[in-house]
């Protein structure tokens, strides 16, 4: 028999309006404590971005040479650098770049991959296979390796960072939507919409993407994190944004000569990068939580 329009089930996610579908995800969040607590924490790290640098008494780019590697005090809150400047204000205008690194290379993975891994997913066969295969190229080179290349060929900059990350996140969301669109298509409303005549293009906006959107928002949040620890470490190899700019990879390369007497220079850095990683961390593992119900009770 066939069905009416009405009949046919559609895409909860694809209903309603943007807001109630912000409400629905704080809802659904908000009863894991660690999805909670780790988007605060990136919530907070967003503003300290944001409007931190309006708010800094000294310039991060600014030598003063009387003031070489003082400790933590009242005036310099982490103290200061091998060349007079703030710690406390570099990483507080280091926040924005590094922010900046993690969300832009994630967002140039998954504009290819996504794409990519719904093609991949939706028509299968042939095109599946020579997709599948392009990405199993990626996938040969370990991650920070192909990074290291790309951005070695490109140069340092944060432009350059970001594509060379943003390559190395293409294959993990490549994967991630084959299987979830793959998963999809099998369901019965999506024969029901295409016996009705619905457009391929149309079921795969409409009502594939909609509904595999949680493992996409699951991944993105790991993927920052990681791209995050991939750029600093890129930096601190010297393949990122040139000094004086406040990457904190950089910064932590610059401060090993004086790490054993000031360990200020490299401390806090380092504390600023395990921060962000490790919200971002706990933040994805909690949305995955929340969204997969093989993990509930």
């Amino acid at each position: 028999m066939n069905k009416t329009a009405a009949e046919i089930p559609v895409s909860p996610q694809g209903t309603g309006t943007f807001i109630s579908g912000i409400s629905a995800f704080y809802k659904k969040i908000s009863k894991n404590r660690g999805a909670l607590i780790g988007g605060y924490l990136i919530l907070f790290f967003i503003i300290v971005a944001v409007v931190g640098p309006l708010l800094t008494v000294h310039d991060p780019f600014e030598v003063d040479y009387s003031k070489i590697l003082l400790a933590p005090s009242t005036t310099h809150w982490l103290g200061t650098d091998h060349n007079g400047r703030d710690v406390f204000t570099r990483i507080v205008h280091g926040m924005s770049i590094t922010l900046t690194i993690g969300f832009s290379s994630v967002t140039v993975g998954a504009l290819i991959g996504i794409p990519l891994g719904i093609l991949s997913g939706y028509y299968g066969r042939m095109l599946d296979t020579v997709l599948m295969r392009c990405i199993d190229v990626l996938l040969a080179f370990p991650g920070i390796l192909l990074a290291l290349s790309l951005v070695s060929v490109l140069g340092g900059s944060v432009r350059n960072l970001i594509i060379a990350v943003g390559v190395f996140s293409i294959p993990s969301f490549a994967r991630i939507v084959r299987g979830s669109t793959m998963a999809v298509r099998k369901l019965e409303y999506i024969d029901a919409v295409r016996a009705l005549g619905a457009s391929d293009l149309r079921i795969i906006f409409r009502h594939i993407l909609p509904n595999i959107l949680s493992p996409i928002i699951v991944q993105a949040t790991i993927r920052i994190a990681i791209s995050i620890l991939i750029a600093s470490a890129l930096s601190f190899l010297g393949l990122g944004p040139k000094p004086p700019t406040p990457e904190w990879g950089a910064m932590l390369s610059q401060a090993r000569s004086y790490m054993y007497d000031h360990p200020h220079t490299a401390l806090f850095p380092g504390l600023a990068i395990v921060s962000v990683v490790l919200s971002f961390n706990i933040f994805g593992d909690g949305l995955r939580d929340a969204y997969d119900p093989r993990l509930k009770a």
